[in-house]
């Protein structure tokens, strides 16, 4: 194994060199030794051994070139990038970029960064306001005194049995079970068609599962829904007085001022939120991007770009995928686009990190969990079917990221202080 280590700037580096045949015939025999004494019921084909064994080899690459370069692996930032590989007529020819963390100068000013801005004050109205749509929630579901046929936004309480060619499916049932009539938390044309339903009525509700439905054995399916309508039920908003503060505060001694003061600050939080993300995030950015100069990993912008790029393409038709892989010259024009939006990203994230280190700052898993729990709840989602997105796709250090850049400019603005 032939590596030499080319030094492009302060902290990008470029390494090339060539691997013999026989150094991955060696690990590919190696390996099938290794997968021949296992058992049988976990044989490897040899694809995937070939694929673990240039895995192996690529590695074994980098760390050379690491070595070569004298290169301390504690500061090599992210996964080196593959910029050229050839197979030979002996060997293979690997030309890898890696680049180490960059030198921050984070002795600054603050006041030089952090924009002014008039801290909002809740008025009594916006308060009030709250006050009522807090209560009408906390209010309890009660039947109606008059019975009458469903309409539109009445919350109905149904018994259902769910047949797929006339035979019960698992899952497809329940009893006494609330449904708000078109929230669409159900099949499409299902709680559509319990408009105009009696007390008492059964109805047969006839719908089919949409062809990109969770369960496989159900997706695309016609299915027939027998529906009993008990009741309708409906929110009466308690009164709002003393006896409600304790009841919400848990406080015997609690006051409807005391409650009213809590939700002013509630108010006063939201509101600055507001500013903060519409005018005061969006100036620490661009102060903060003017105020740094240093030299970017190359590697890592290029991973952004790919990131940024499979992001602009995910909505794209077959055809338009196809015509950006076959014009090479139109794909290139497309990285190129979103190239600046990828360094500003990188530069942003690293200032943050070090800015961040330096004050302390950091962030908890139970935090970022927290916060993903707290954003599903207002946009009407599943807590725990976020976050578990989020897991899925590996999206939690991003996440964690925000949460730290948030934190970092609260700090910037002098809202520890407040």
């Amino acid at each position: 194994m032939k590596v030499t280590v080319e030094k492009v700037d302060d902290i990008n580096f470029i390494m090339s060199g060539t691997v013999d045949n026989s150094v991955i015939e060696e690990k590919v025999a190696k390996l099938k030794e290794e997968a021949a004494k296992v058992a049988k019921n976990d044989e490897s084909s040899d694809e995937s051994i070939e694929q673990n064994a240039a895995g192996q080899v690529f590695q074994d690459f980098i760390n050379e070139g690491i070595k070569e370069g004298n290169l301390d692996i504690k500061n090599i930032l992210g996964q080196p990038g593959l910029k050229k590989y050839e197979q030979q007529d002996d060997c293979i020819y690997f030309e890898v970029e890696v680049a180490v963390s960059p030198e921050i100068n984070v002795d600054i000013d603050y006041n030089e960064i952090a924009p002014t801005y008039t801290k909002p004050t809740a008025n009594a109205e916006a308060v009030e306001a709250k006050l009522v749509e807090f209560a009408q929630k906390q209010a309890p579901f009660t039947k109606l005194d008059q019975p009458k046929a469903i309409e539109n936004g009445d919350v109905a309480v149904i018994d259902f049995i769910g047949y797929i060619d006339n035979e019960p499916f698992e899952g497809g049932s329940a009893q006494k079970f609330n449904i708000k009539v078109g929230s669409n938390q159900f099949i499409p044309g299902f709680e559509a068609q319990l408009v105009g339903m009696e007390y008492g009525e059964q109805k047969d509700v006839v719908v089919t599962f949409p062809k990109d439905y969770s369960a496989d054995d159900l997706a695309g399916k016609e299915a027939k829904f027998v529906v009993t309508l008990h009741e309708i039920q409906e929110q009466k908003a308690e009164t709002i007085d003393d006896a409600f503060a304790q009841k919400v505060l848990q406080k015997p001694d609690a006051t409807l001022d005391t409650l009213k003061k809590q939700f002013a600050e509630q108010v006063t939080a939201e509101e600055l939120s507001q500013v903060y993300m519409s005018e005061l995030k969006p100036k620490i950015v661009s102060a903060l991007l003017e105020k740094f100069t240093f030299t970017l990993p190359n590697n890592i912008v290029e991973q952004e770009i790919d990131a940024k790029v499979r992001e602009k393409t995910r909505g794209f038709s077959e055809e338009q995928h196809k015509s950006y892989m076959e014009d090479k010259g139109k794909f290139k024009e497309l990285r190129e686009s979103v190239r600046e939006e990828a360094r500003k990203s990188i530069k942003m994230a690293l200032i943050v990190e070090a800015l961040a280190k330096k004050e302390g700052i950091d962030v908890h898993e139970q935090e970022v969990i927290a916060a993903l729990g707290y954003q599903a709840t207002m946009t009407g989602q599943d807590p725990q079917a976020l976050v578990k997105y989020y897991q899925d796709n590996n999206l939690m250090t991003s996440a964690k990221m925000g949460l730290t850049e948030d934190k970092l400019f609260g700090h910037i603005l002098g809202f520890h202080k407040a």
